[in-house]
């Protein structure tokens, strides 16, 4: 073979090798990005019930506090009325504060855990290629 075909042919291996390292970059960024989204809606949606929670928690204290006013102003009835109310309200904010800490954690840290494991086969794939 002469020189001329054996440069052709290196030159064409070198090419693909650049283009197949172009479109792995580019896929690889594109499943980091869609890591990144997919996690920053989880984390979102936490967020959304911990806040949701915080509103009904918000809502208790008001029961508690009418239940207080009644229980002094008017006696039994009025008052425990208002605290079944208010054990009702934060029995509900801690459900939702619970399911949206449990959200909030499966969100953070918001890194692209798969896209970055892969990137690493990627890389020792090519490091064992280039060792043969």
């Amino acid at each position: 073979m002469s020189d001329a075909m054996r440069g052709a042919g290196t030159a064409d291996l070198v090419r693909q090798a650049a283009d197949q390292i172009s479109r792995l970059v580019r896929d690889e960024l594109a499943l980091a990005r869609a890591e990144v989204m997919q996690k920053g809606k989880r984390a979102g949606a936490g967020a959304g019930l911990l806040g949701g929670g915080g509103v009904i928690a918000m809502f208790g204290v008001a029961a508690l506090i009418a239940a207080a006013i009644l229980g002094i102003a008017e006696g039994l009835p009025g008052w425990l009325a208002a605290l079944i109310v208010a054990v009702a309200l934060f029995a509900m904010a801690g459900v939702l504060a619970l399911a949206g800490r449990r959200q909030v954690v499966r969100g953070v840290p918001p890194v692209p855990q798969e896209a970055v494991r892969s990137v690493r086969a990627d890389i020792d794939e090519v490091r064992e290629r280039a060792h043969r």
